[in-house]
């Protein structure tokens, strides 16, 4: 087991976390109704506690940790942003997106727990972290489902 492995998948899935956390973020403001604004601004909040705890075990391997999200990220911000302006801020649509979001980030915890290079605190980091990724997933699904 490397180390180098444990730093290099943690501060992928830390790049997707943030990404994840900017997304909901942008929810949050850009939300109609109060209740889903509440809703996403606390998964944002807690991505960004997941975000903090991978930093965290990066740092126990002796690592660096990533601090920002991606420029993939950022594009697909600006692309989301510019379609919103066009199309307008619809609660429906913004749910869409965001558990578009969210099946991107689960595939990401979904492929890094497979990954059985890993140490034993590394795999406990990422199972930690997945808990809340799932139950992100699993309520942007129903809710999605839901308004369909």
């Amino acid at each position: 087991m490397s180390n180098d492995t444990d730093i290099s998948v943690l501060n992928g899935l830390i790049k997707t976390t943030l990404d994840s956390m900017k997304g909901y973020e942008d929810a949050a403001k850009d939300a109609e109704s109060t209740q889903y604004a509440t809703m996403f601004a606390d998964f944002a909040r807690d991505r960004a506690q997941v975000a903090t705890d991978l930093q965290d075990q990066v740092r126990a391997l002796g690592g660096e940790p990533e601090m920002d999200s991606s420029m993939l990220a950022a594009a697909h911000r600006l692309f989301s942003d510019l379609k919103q302006a066009i199309t307008g801020k619809d609660d429906k649509a913004i749910i869409v997106e965001v558990e578009r979001g969210e099946d991107h980030i689960k595939a990401k915890y979904d492929e890094a727990m497979k990954n059985s290079d890993l140490s034993s605190a590394t795999q406990a980091a990422i199972t930690k972290g997945y808990a809340s990724v799932r139950e992100g997933h699993d309520r942007m699904s129903a809710l999605k489902h839901s308004m369909a």
